[in-house]
């Protein structure tokens, strides 16, 4: 399993309210993982202020489809995704040692 930050959206009562996000950890198993893209949506979406303070500028995203049997998951992360790409062999590794 590996450690990622996950940008998720707060729900709001009203859809003329700007959509507003926050941060959370997930622990996602890469043996699950399909795809890695990034998502540019969520670099625009930083440049209005939607997402929580804090976060450099320069921070890129990446979309994760995760393989749920008959169904499938997409989440998006922080990071770039050959960041994410490089902790996911990184997790590979640290099994096969282990």
């Amino acid at each position: 399993m590996i450690q990622l930050i996950e940008v998720c959206e707060l729900s709001t009562a009203s859809k003329n309210v700007k959509q507003r996000f926050t941060l959370r950890e997930v622990y996602v198993n890469p043996k699950h993982i399909i795809s890695l893209r990034e998502d540019a949506n969520f670099k625009q979406k930083l440049n209005e202020g939607q997402l929580p303070e804090g976060l450099n500028g320069e921070q890129r995203f990446t979309r994760i489809a995760i393989d749920k049997g008959h169904t499938g998951l997409e989440i998006v992360v922080v990071g770039h995704p050959t960041l994410i790409e490089t902790k996911l062999k990184g997790a590979e590794r640290e099994l096969l040692l282990g």
